[in-house]
């Protein structure tokens, strides 16, 4: 699980101005770390080139956190 998470925070940082260290499995795309929806959606498909996974979109709008977010991507890959 925190393999996951380590992941997504790599990927994370070539999107938005934060180190990565301060991603915590509470943070908020939106609201903590400085997505926009573009900047997300954008991450979600470089996310399943990484994981070679396909992302449900409908699942995708419900992620909030990156904990939510690593959550979801063990579970489907």
């Amino acid at each position: 699980m925190a393999a996951m998470f380590d992941t997504l925070a790599d990927i994370i940082v070539n999107y938005v101005e934060v180190k990565k260290e301060d991603i915590k499995p509470e943070s908020r795309f939106m609201e903590d770390l400085g997505f926009t929806s573009f900047d997300f959606m954008s991450m979600l498909g470089e996310v399943e080139e990484a994981l070679d996974v396909e992302i449900d979109q409908e699942e995708a709008a419900n992620i909030r956190t990156v904990q939510e977010a690593a959550d979801y991507l063990a579970r489907i890959s």
